[in-house]
C-alpha cells in the first residue's frame, strides 16, 4: 500500500534557482532535469516578480514577508522593496522583540578594490562562533555607550533597536555582497541622506577590531579579517498570519514569521522522502512550506560549477519524488516559487495537470533578469 503523505499542498521556495540569462548556458551546462522540467511545462503560471536591479531586498525575503503580512498596513511608495524581517530573525534566534523598532546587524568583511569597497559573503568568511562572540564583547560596549540598545541571541547575528534608526533602509547582506557598497549603505528612507548616527557605530565598531587578535589571528591563516558591521531588514513585529499548517526552513525570518503565526515550525528537511516520513510521524493536514536553499552562495561568487552540483541534487532529491507523488496521488497539489536575483516566479501543478501534454512552457521561459 503506497503512503499517502498528509499534506494538502506542498510549496517549495526555492532561492536563487534562476539564474541570469547571461549565465543560464554556463549554469545549467550538462545538466538533465526531466522532472522539474515537466513540473514546469505542466504548470499553472502564477505571481511573476520582475523586480529591479536597485532594490536591497530579495525576491525570496520579500516573498515571505507579503505571505505572512509582515508589510505596514499603509504602505510607502517604495513598498515594493520592503522586507522588515529583523524582528521575526530576532524571534527565531530566541529573542524577545516586543514592540521595539529592530534591525539585524552581521560582522562582515568589506575589501578595498581599485576605487570603491566591495561587501564579501558573510557566508565565506568562515567566523567561528568563538570569535563572533569575543567580537561582540568588544563592540557591545562602545555601540551602548552611544545609547542604542544591542541584543546578541546567536554570536553570528546581532540585533540593534534605536530611535536614531526608525526610518533608516539597509541592503540585504547577500544583495550587496560582490557589489561596490555605495549604493547599499544604510540611508534614510525619505530622504536619501546617509545616517550620522549608525555612521558613528559603524566607526567605533571598525576601530575596536582594527588589529585585534582575532583579526591578526585569521589574517595569519590566510581569512579576511572582519572588518565592519551591516545593517539591514529593520521593522517592528507586526500580528501575521499564515497560509501554511507547517514551515520547514533553515532561514531565520521564515522560522520567526511562522513562529509569530504560530504554525508548527523545523528544520528543513534534506529530501523529499524525510519531509514524508516527519508528516506520517503525524504533523497532521494542511499546506506544508518548505524553503530549500543549497544554491545562495554559489549563486553571489558565481560558482556555476558549485550551483549546478546543486541543482542536480535537487532534482534527484526533491523535484523527481515530488513529480512521482503527484503522478501517484500521495501529494495532492504543488506549488514551486522559484528566485533569481531580484526577481521570482511562482508555478502550481495538480494531478491533473500532468495530463495537460499541450502545456509545453520551458524552465528558461522563467529567467526573470
Amino acid at each position: 500500500m503506497r503512503t499517502i503523505m498528509p499534506a494538502d499542498r506542498l510549496h517549495l521556495l526555492v532561492p536563487f534557482a534562476l539564474p541570469s540569462a547571461a549565465a543560464a548556458s554556463t549554469a545549467l551546462a550538462g545538466l538533465e532535469f526531466p522532472a522539474l522540467a515537466k513540473l514546469v511545462a505542466r504548470a499553472t503560471l502564477g505571481e511573476q516578480v520582475i523586480g529591479e536591479d536597485f532594490q536591497r531586498t530579495l525576491p525570496h525575503e520579500r516573498w515571505v514577508a507579503r505571505q505572512f503580512g509582515a508589510l505596514s498596513a499603509n504602505p510607502a511608495p517604495a513598498a515594493d522593496d520592503e522586507a522588515p524581517l529583523a524582528p521575526y530573525m530576532l524571534l527565531a534566534d530566541g529573542g524577545t522583540p516586543g514592540d521595539d523598532i529592530w534591525a539585524c546587524v552581521q560582522p562582515v568583511h568589506v575589501r578595498i578594490a581599485h576605487d570603491h569597497l566591495v561587501l564579501i559573503d558573510p557566508a565565506s568568511l568562515e567566523l567561528a562562533d568563538a570569535d563572533a562572540a569575543t567580537l561582540y564583547t568588544i563592540a557591545k560596549p562602545l555601540i551602548e555607550e552611544l545609547g542604542v540598545r544591542v541584543e546578541a541571541p546567536t554570536p553570528q547575528r546581532w540585533y540593534l533597536s534605536s530611535d536614531a534608526f526608525g526610518t533608516l533602509a539597509g541592503a540585504s547582506p547577500l544583495r550587496a555582497s560582490g557589489r561596490n557598497i555605495e549604493i547599499w549603505l544604510p540611508h534614510e528612507a525619505h530622504s536619501g541622506q546617509r545616517s550620522r548616527a549608525w555612521m558613528k557605530v559603524q566607526n567605533e565598531v571598525q576601530m575596536a577590531w582594527f588589529e585585534h587578535p582575532v583579526n591578526e589571528a585569521r589574517e595569519a591563516r590566510g581569512l579576511p579579517a572582519v572588518n565592519s558591521i551591516w545593517f539591514h531588514a529593520q521593522g517592528v513585529l507586526r500580528t501575521v498570519t499564515s497560509p501554511f499548517a507547517r514551515v520547514r526552513s533553515d532561514a531565520a525570518a521564515t522560522r520567526g514569521l511562522a513562529l509569530a503565526a504560530k504554525s508548527q515550525v523545523g528544520p528543513a528537511p534534506a529530501t523529499f522522502a524525510a519531509l514524508t516520513a516527519s508528516l506520517n510521524n503525524g504533523s497532521g493536514a494542511g499546506a506544508t512550506l518548505v524553503e530549500l536553499d543549497p544554491f545562495s552562495a554559489a549563486f553571489i561568487q558565481q560558482d556555476w560549477g558549485r550551483w549546478n552540483a546543486a541543482f542536480a541534487q535537487l532534482e534527484r532529491d526533491w523535484f523527481a519524488p515530488a513529480l512521482t507523488a503527484l503522478q501517484t496521488g500521495a501529494l495532492g497539489a504543488l506549488d514551486l516559487t522559484l528566485c533569481g536575483d531580484t526577481g521570482s516566479v511562482t508555478l502550481s501543478i495538480t494531478r491533473g495537470d500532468l495530463r495537460k501534454f499541450w502545456r509545453r512552457r520551458l524552465f528558461a521561459s522563467l529567467f526573470v533578469e
